[in-house]
This record gives structure tokens, C-alpha cells and sequence, in this order.
């Protein structure tokens, strides 16, 4: 049946800028959107059911383009170290940082996970989020990566989301290969991406590209190893010296390259080039106490799409609101109200290769959308905390969470 969604006003996005619709009508059917435009140019629809909107605006659902979402324990205990002097480094040595986690990872349960991770993803869903990416690579190795992995897929099945499932497993070195950097990935190439890629677990591959992480070289392989099984790339590079991933990123077509603080101009050309996006991660430059700006002014001169995500995870951005991401990311990288929605909706979606069907409202495109009781679409830039009231579509039916 059809439903006519309508006394709304809509920031469609499209192409990136808010692109007003006042006085909107959105047609909705099949989980799509059929027609959205000046209610008064609605053409006739025949049978169909009715929302009064009540004067909200309506964006697209939000979309967190970068998380670790599926992880077990915390490391609420490391964040009170730092706060009283204790270095990473010396955390690090004591077991903690993310040998922690990948501890806590590997001794919990695949239910344990999905609890933990489905209460932090209802959080995101009641705020406005429809679409996430859900990393692994706090499991390292076969056994644990695929837990991880298959909790993704229950989210998405049992959740009004949209889920895509991402393949990190080249984030950290596992202790049982320390010192092995280059056997590690070459267990991570010939065994664990191959296995996991047949079992239907990966929409995409990720790699952490960073002096205390993995090297290009060792990357590279990976990207090898992804695009032999047909699978997109996307990159941690630049969050904290520059080794130009986002350019290697850039050279293998990838969906993103994400963090970029240390980028170059021509880092940020490469990626221009290749319609490589920039995935901005506030939350983690704010935990970290990070100087270091990602060039913006560089991004848009060279027109590379740039979205926001939360970067949630028990390290260095336990963040569980993108609001928040948007406020951050005009405070903290001097983006604009528009830019900042446009990172969590149209260029988010392209992020994760959904442009064509998310990200923006639009006729043919999911019916995922959020409605907003505030005056303007800035607010939801503008906020610090708080909830914001509103009522979140996704495939055309209203969200009860």
C-alpha cells in the first residue's frame, strides 16, 4: 500500500547540499520512495495511506559510515589511566589497549557480542541512524573474525537496519604472531579473507596503514588479496604520520580512506581522482587530544566527497551519537551545518557504495528517513546532547525502538 508522509519540509541532499523542499510530499511504497516533492505538485496517487508530519523537517536516515560496534568489555579503565599520566605506550605494555579488547573479544560469546552490540545499535537507531558499517578486527584470527562478522549479520537481520559487514582483520597483530608482521598477513590473505569471503561474511576489506599498525607494502597485499576475490577496499591511513595509504587507498579504487589527518595535497588529489571518500572521524581526534587537522580546505578544493562517522569503539572513540559527530565536525574541522549532514547521509552512503540507493530522498531510493521537530536543519548540528524528538522511517514503516 502506498503511504503519503506529508505538512513536512525536506533537506532531500541531494548532491550534497540540503535542497530544500518546503511544503513536501514524500510517496512512499515498497520500502521505496515513489515521488517527493511540493505537496502542490503531487500528481494523483490513487489508494493510499496517509502521516501528517505535523511540520517536521525530513532528512535521510543517518548513516555511520565507519564503526567498531561488535566488541567485547570496555576500556573505561584505560581512560581513567590516561587522565592520571599513564602513557598508551606503558598501557600497552601492561596488556591493555587493543590486546585488551581482542582479549575480551575472543573469550565472549557470539550472543554476548550480539547483546552488547545490539543495545549500542538501538541507541544509534532511536537518534536517527538507518544504515551502519560494522567492522571487525578485534578477533584476529579465523575463528574470532568470523564471530564477529556473523554478529553484523544478525544485527541486520533482527534490527530495522541496514547493515554492511567489514572485513578488518589486517587492524592489529595478534599476539600469537608478535614480530611476524608479514606471516600474519600472509594468514590473512591466503586463509581468512578467502574462507570468509565464501561464507558470504564481507562486503568490504579494511586495513590499519600506520607506523604502529601495518606497513603500504604489507596493505598492498591485502588489497591484492580483496580484489582477487572481488571484494571493495577501504583504509585507516593518516591518522597519526603520513605514509600516503590514502593515495594507495586511491590507486585500488577504494570506497574510503578514513582518520586523514596527516594527509598531503596530493594525497588528497589521488583520492579526488578516483572518487575515493574522505571519512572524518572526530570522535577519535577529540579522545586522543589530536592537533593535528585533516586538511579540509585541501578536500575541497579538490572536491573529494567528505562524510563523518562516530569511529565507535572501546579505544579511542567510544561515541554513540552521530549528532554529536556533527557537532564535532563543525567545531572541531570548521565544516558547515550542510557539509556535516551531508557526511553522515549522501557521502556516508557512498562511503559504503550505497550512493545509488541511500543517502539522499529521492524517487527510487530506500524510503529511510528521519523527521525532525526543529525549526531548521542546522539544530542538528547545533545541539550538545539531548534528544532531539523525531520519528525514524526505515523501508517506508515507522521505527519503534
Amino acid at each position: 500500500m502506498k503511504r503519503l508522509w506529508q505538512n513536512c519540509h525536506a533537506a532531500t541532499m541531494k548532491g550534497g547540499r540540503y535542497s530544500i523542499v518546503e511544503d513536501a510530499a514524500i510517496v512512499t511504497e515498497g520500502g521505496r520512495i515513489a515521488w517527493i516533492g511540493p505537496r502542490g505538485e503531487m500528481p494523483p496517487q490513487g489508494a493510499h495511506e496517509t502521516t501528517d508530519l505535523e511540520g517536521a523537517w525530513v532528512t535521510p536516515g543517518f548513516i555511520d559510515c565507519h564503526t567498531h560496534l561488535v566488541f567485547g568489555g570496555d576500556r573505561s579503565g584505560e581512560f581513567e589511566q590516561r587522565l592520571e599520566g599513564v602513557s598508551y605506550a606503558e598501557i600497552a605494555a601492561g596488556g591493555g589497549g587493543i590486546a585488551s579488547t581482542v582479549r575480551a573479544t575472543r573469550e565472549a560469546s557470539e550472543d554476548a557480542l550480539f547483546a552488547s552490540a545490539k543495545a549500542r545499535a538501538q541507541g544509534l537507531l532511536r537518534e536517527g541512524v538507518t544504515t551502519l558499517e560494522v567492522k571487525s578486527g578485534y578477533g584476529l584470527d579465523l575463528e574470532n573474525e568470523r564471530k564477529m562478522l556473523k554478529v553484523a549479520r544478525r544485527l541486520s537481520a533482527q534490527l530495522p537496519l541496514t547493515v554492511r559487514a567489514t572485513c578488518l582483520a589486517a587492524h592489529a597483530l595478534p599476539p600469537e604472531f608478535a614480530n611476524r608482521a608479514d606471516d600474519y598477513i600472509d594468514y590473512v590473505c591466503a586463509q581468512m579473507l578467502p574462507a570468509l569471503g565464501r561464507e558470504g561474511l564481507v562486503d568490504a576489506v579494511d586495513a590499519f596503514c600506520e607506523h604502529l599498525a601495518f606497513s603500504p607494502a604489507q596493505v598492498e597485499r591485502v588489497f591484492q588479496a580483496a580484489r582477487e576475490l572481488g571484494l571493495p577496499v577501504k583504509l585507516h591511513a593518516e591518522q597519526l604520520s603520513s605514509l600516503h595509504g590514502s593515495s594507495l587507498a586511491a590507486r585500488y579504487g577504494a570506497l574510503s580512506a578514513d582518520h586523514l589527518e596527516y594527509m598531503t595535497d596530493d594525497d588528497a588529489a589521488a583520492m579526488a581522482q578516483s572518487g575515493t571518500v574522505a571519512v572524518l572521524l572526530p570522535g577519535a581526534f577529540y579522545m586522543l587530544r589530536e592537533t593535528q587537522l585533516p586538511p579540509l580546505d585541501a578536500l575541497r578544493r579538490h572536491g573529494v566527497p567528505v562524510a563523518l562517522a562516530s569511529d565507535l569503539n572501546p579505544g579511542t572513540s567510544p561515541a554513540l551519537s552521530v549528532r554529536l559527530m556533527l557537532n564535532m565536525g563543525c567545531t572541531l574541522f570548521r565544516m558547515t551545518p550542510e557539509e556535516a549532514l551531508a557526511g553522515v547521509t549522501i557521502h556516508a552512503a557512498r562511503a559504503l557504495g550505497l550512493d545509488e540507493t541511500h543517502g539522499s530522498l529521492e524517487a527510487g531510493k530506500a524510503a529511510d528517513f528521519v523527521a525532525w521537530r526543529i525549526g531548521r536543519p542546522a539544530e542538528l548540528a547545533y545541539w550538545l546532547g539531548g534528544a532531539l524528538p523525531n520519528r525514524v522511517v526505515r523501508s517506508g514503516d515507522e521505527v519503534r525502538v
